[in-house]
């Protein structure tokens, strides 16, 4: 039966009730004190919020000289506690607790014993493992639960774009249209509270990554896109709960996870590699899906299904290194806003847009050279677009440039470096600075 509360209201009269009156459901009150949002002391009443555990923690070592090490690593605190409380009720605390004597030079009434409570009694030990392992239990049923869900909810962060179903849909999409990359969906729990926690920040106006704070959103949004800080920073602990790594060892973090399995990679550097076959790295289509793992196949599909001729749009116009970056940007920006990069006109999707561009034959020419050839596409539009990584000068254009420029070789060992003085261009240079 639940707790019987009654209230008795009055005036000022001590001998009247006005609070309300609680009756226990066991006769230690432990099943009260567990559903309690607040952690009680070991000794005494004094209780703290869950959220602020460092006070408890400070409390019990002021006042009750008691220590307990490695409180980060235990897995549920409050119950820890709640066992410890119990358990101290039944057997001196010197029979748990290491006793550590400060001041021990001093005279005796100077000195303080404190009381270290540590894995290292096989009591303390078994409990944290076991408490690791409960919640391990409860992680790995409530990921379940969220990788089976079909009701997931959810907007874009980046383009406020809905998503329902599964929640991999919504991480799929932030990692291929915004590089924003947070692993594998199957990695992740507690789905709602991870993302809740990720717009928090972006209405804060900061920084995923560095987490700097900036003065309006667009400011945010390229400074993230500039700096690639579309991640979150792995240093931030407080984004440990959200990852299954972080439940699966007893006491060790994922960098202590991360760690050792690279050891174990070093420590077999004699194994044989010869079957490893490294996957090619595969560049997309300016207007469609379609892959290919080299430029030429990918220029071949590209004229071919839709009738746009890269190599010969870079022969034509001259096109450089940096001029093939800036045009390659220019379309896939134009393309991913649906809209068509000769007649500016829009549409409601890609689909709609090629089929235009391909009628029209839009697709197959460039608009005037200032419209692309400008700073702002130095920035990929797609932070993983391998196509730039592709591009390069031609060699014709190399070896064309070689041709026609006469530089002047200077050997090293020259002797007569004041005839090369005098014959400096930078002389002419100078008398006409002066004459001006």
């Amino acid at each position: 039966m639940k707790n019987q509360c009654e209230l008795a209201f009055a005036a000022k009269d001590s001998e009247y009730i006005l609070e309300p009156l609680s009756l226990p459901e066991s006769p230690g009150g432990v099943a009260a004190v567990e559903e309690s949002p607040s952690v009680p002391c070991i000794f005494c009443e004094e209780c703290s919020p869950r959220a602020e555990q460092d006070q408890l923690l400070k409390h019990m070592i002021i006042e009750h000289k008691l220590v307990i090490a490695d409180v980060k690593l235990v897995a549920d605190f409050k119950r820890y506690i709640l066992y410890w409380k119990k358990r101290f009720t039944e057997q001196p605390i010197t029979d748990f607790c290491s006793v550590i004597r400060t001041n021990s030079e001093a005279p005796i009434e100077e000195q303080d014993n404190y009381f270290l409570l540590c894995d290292v009694l096989p009591e303390d030990r078994l409990l944290r493992e076991q408490l690791q392992q409960k919640r391990l239990r409860e992680i790995l049923e409530q990921q379940q639960r969220e990788r089976n869900d079909t009701s997931f909810h959810s907007i874009c962060m980046f383009c406020d774009k809905e998503f329902t179903g599964n929640r991999s849909v919504l991480f799929n999409h932030m990692a291929r249209d915004h590089a924003f990359n947070v692993g594998l969906p199957d990695n992740i729990v507690n789905c709602n509270e991870f993302l809740a926690a990720l717009q928090k920040k972006l209405d804060n106006l900061q920084c995923l990554y560095c987490e700097k704070t900036f003065r309006d959103k667009n400011t945010l949004k390229d400074h993230m896109r500039k700096k690639q800080h579309r991640r979150i920073n792995a240093k931030n602990t407080e984004y440990d709960r959200f990852y299954i790594i972080n439940y699966l060892e007893f006491g060790k973090s994922w960098e202590e996870v991360q760690s050792e399995d690279d050891r174990e990679l070093l420590d077999n550097v004699e194994e044989d590699w010869s079957d490893w076959e490294e996957h090619p790295v595969c560049a997309v289509c300016l207007f469609c899906e379609k892959q290919a793992d080299t430029t030429e196949k990918l220029c071949l599909h590209m004229k071919e299904a839709h009738g746009f001729d890269l190599l010969k749009i870079k022969a034509e116009h001259g096109l450089k290194f940096y001029q093939q970056v800036k045009l390659v940007n220019f379309i896939r920006r134009e393309i991913h806003q649906c809209r068509c990069y000769n007649c500016k006109e829009s549409f409601q999707s890609k689909t709609e847009l090629i089929s235009h561009m391909e009628v029209t034959k839009h697709i197959t020419f460039l608009p005037t050279r200032s419209t692309w050839d400008q700073p702002q596409y130095y920035f990929p539009t797609y932070e993983n677009d391998t196509l730039l990584c592709t591009l390069s000068d031609s060699e014709d254009e190399l070896t064309a440039k070689d041709q026609s420029e006469d530089v002047p070789v200077i050997s090293e060992d020259l002797s007569d470096l004041e005839a090369l003085r005098q014959s400096s261009v930078l002389n002419e240079l100078l008398r006409e600075q002066n004459n001006d």
